[in-house]
């Protein structure tokens, strides 16, 4: 696979469906062993973030300010 000028390259969605890697919800890591191979690494998120539990109490006729509440924990 190619590497653009920015460094970035396409995980194969193969790769990412095996690893459960899903776009704006995974981060993923570069590790290297003992031996000076590199792998890539999908990273377990310590907790959860404000803002996607607040996703999961959103309703369409809450104020900006009820809103804004939400996203402040």
């Amino acid at each position: 696979m190619k590497v653009t000028t920015k460094g970035q390259v396409t995980i194969p969605l193969k790769v990412r469906e095996d690893l459960g890697i899903r776009p704006s919800e995974t981060e993923v890591d570069f590790v290297c062993d003992k031996n000076g191979n590199w792998y890539l690494k999908k990273i377990t998120p310590k907790g959860n973030s404000r803002f996607k539990n607040a996703h999961k109490c959103v309703k369409p006729t809450m104020t900006t300010d009820e809103l804004m509440a939400l996203t402040r924990g």
